[in-house]
């Protein structure tokens, strides 16, 4: 039994495609908004770092009407560091847009979302976006998409996708390239025509499975998934399978459906239909909400292993306290327990010491876009150097690779790829596509990618485009692959730096802070010119003397320092260094503020690194 009033799809692409502004236009043309009606750009991206960074960091659900049909879309992140959230929609729904752009065409997240789409059995159509850009090439695009299909294993009839061409910034469409109409309305009739309506039970016992978490001060968490079978009503009773297989009992408070933006309170929903619930303050994502007679759960979701981990730290620094409101390791463990309701693909392990934990995630960006969140809400912490996750298969100590895809100006390969050489990065393909720009492609170790950006854009003078996704776990790579060359500048004492103290010592490398930065012992003040640590004193002030010159100062320019970002920052880190992270700075120390510390460290470790008699 089908409902045919109803398609659930998700839409899918690499960053960057123009998927979050193409559902704006559907949300638009489908007369979701008063005429009068005040709407943002980017409306689908809620949240602040969201909206800062331009990409899309959660999965989020919202409804439209076109004729006598109800279509439910799905918006999922293009980065593959948030691929837990890919992974949970696809079982929500019945086809995927594919979004790809008709100038970069397909790209590693393009392959990494695809997979996760073709793995689920979900119908696709390829949405060939952005074909009024110069240099658009929409033909060969497509012949890439086919190559990419058939490369995943696609079946025959995920084959036959439809092709539907459009530019999502102009809310226009077509079936043809060079004829695109005036709305997106070819891409409706192609979602309504080809889409496979939901299998809908409705007489069958309730079965609603929670893929997705919110939270409401009024509400507490709130349950978001589809209803597989049967029908969900307000204060029903229920039953819940849990994810370690117990049954218990609640009631649902709240029912609501969606609608554009907003959330809708109703008092029944159907099967077919995606909703959210309240009531059930316990409720986690993969669990099964039935109904009270029979508790017949669904399979749980299967999400791929985290690569990447990090030591989130209680901040034990010299200037710990003065900027965060949670400074506890109490808090702390509160806090990362707290985001592993709400995120999946995220491990939580405690250690023997209670002041840090070890935190695993899909990449740097899905770790540090956690530290972000937390320094904003308050938190003080620090974070070590960030590590791969190594894994025995069969016997064999097995690392993660990455696929990754650059785009550069011809002149800059040769740096490229002797620099990725010295990371251990294997090429795999090259193309120089005509314009003066040459893709190439290699599969390389997660940690020889740990830092690479700064340098990258170093040596293509901005011009180089980097991208990258999990590719699969490989035999270990023997010896150090990437890791940081250059010392650093630390700072000799506590204090103030000066316009004096920096400039007596910034012919030793480049500086990280500006004259007036508060500065500890041991904290990291620049990078070092060369590969050994250096201890400097940035807080020395010029002694005053009976002789003066009017013009002697005026004339003194300092270097430009470099100010990291966080990201800058965790790449930048070596094994014994921390990232001290409040929420208005982000320092780089070393983990032994003081000198004779660092010396016993050192000792330690080349004794330890001798071959034992």
């Amino acid at each position: 039994m089908k409902r045919l009033d109803i398609r659930n799809i998700a839409i899918i692409a690499h960053v960057d495609h123009g998927k979050t502004t193409l559902v704006d236009k559907l949300l638009i043309q489908s007369g979701t908004f008063r005429s009068n009606q005040q709407v943002e750009e980017r409306m689908m991206d809620s949240n602040d770092l969201e909206r800062e960074r331009g990409i899309t960091i959660l999965a989020k659900t919202t409804s439209v009407k076109y004729k006598e049909f109800t279509i439910n879309i799905l918006d999922t992140p293009g980065h593959a560091d948030f691929g837990g959230e890919v992974e949970r929609i696809m079982s929500m729904v019945d086809g995927v847009l594919l979004i790809v752009d008709a100038f970069e065409g397909c790209m590693p997240q393009t392959r990494f979302v695809l997979k996760k789409a073709l793995e689920a059995k979900v119908t696709p159509i390829v949405v060939v976006n952005k074909v009024d850009r110069d240099n658009a090439r929409p033909q060969e695009v497509i012949n890439e998409v086919y190559d990419l299909f058939i490369d995943l294993d696609a079946t025959e009839d995920q084959l036959e996708f439809p092709i539907v061409y459009a530019s999502g910034l102009q809310g226009i469409a077509g079936m043809e390239p060079d004829k695109l109409e005036g709305d997106l309305r070819p891409l409706f009739d192609t979602i309504v025509e080809h889409m496979p309506a939901p299998d809908a039970d409705e007489n069958a016992p309730l079965q609603m499975q929670v893929t997705m978490l919110d939270y409401n001060d009024f509400l507490g968490r709130i349950g978001i998934g589809r209803i597989y079978r049967g029908t969900m009503n307000v204060n029903e009773m229920v039953s819940v399978t849990t994810r370690n297989g117990e049954v218990k009992k609640a009631r649902i408070q709240k029912l609501f459906g969606f609608s554009g933006l907003q959330r809708v309170e109703q008092k029944t929903a159907r099967a077919g239909d995606i909703v959210a619930i309240a009531g059930i303050d316990d409720i986690n994502v993969g669990e099964t909400v039935c109904h009270v007679d029979h508790p017949d759960a669904l399979p749980l979701l299967k999400i791929d292993e985290p690569t990447l981990q990090m030591t989130f730290l209680v901040n034990n620094s010299p200037f710990a306290g003065r900027e965060g409101k949670h400074v506890t390791s109490r808090k702390l463990r509160d806090r990362l327990m707290a985001e592993l309701e709400t995120d999946v693909s995220l491990r939580v392990e405690e250690t023997d010491s209670p002041d840090a934990f070890i935190v695993s995630g899909r990449g740097e960006l899905h770790l540090s876009i956690l530290v972000e969140n937390m320094r904003r809400e308050g938190f003080e912490l620090g974070v070590s150097k960030p590590e791969v996750i190594v894994r025995m298969i069969d016997g064999q100590k097995m690392e993660p690779a990455e696929f990754l895809v650059i785009d550069v100006p011809e002149e800059y390969t040769g740096a490229v790829m002797e620099t990725l050489g010295q990371r251990k990065a294997e090429m795999v393909n090259m193309v120089n596509n005509g314009f003066g720009q040459v893709r190439l492609e290699f599969i390389i170790p997660s940690r020889g990618l740990i830092g690479y950006r700064t340098e990258f854009l170093t040596i293509t003078r901005g011009y180089g485009i980097l991208n990258h996704s999990f590719d699969s776990y490989r035999p270990l790579v023997q010896g150090a692959v990437g890791g940081r060359h250059a010392g650093v500048l630390i700072s000799h004492e506590t204090g103030t730096a000066t316009t004096y103290g920096l400039m007596s010592v910034e012919d030793r490398g480049i500086m990280f802070i500006t004259p007036g930065t508060e500065v500890y012992e041991g904290m990291i003040v620049g990078e070092h010119n060369r590969d050994n640590d250096l201890t400097v004193n940035v807080c020395k002030e010029k002694h005053a003397t009976n002789v003066r010159s009017a013009t002697k100062d005026e004339t003194v320019k300092m270097k430009t320092p470099r100010l990291l970002t966080l990201e800058e920052a965790l790449e930048y880190l070596n094994d014994d260094e921390l990232c001290e992270v409040t929420p208005q700075s982000v320092r780089l120390r070393k983990k032994y503020l003081n000198k004779s510390d660092r010396e016993r460290y050192e000792k330690q470790k080349r004794w330890e690194a001798q071959p034992q008699a």
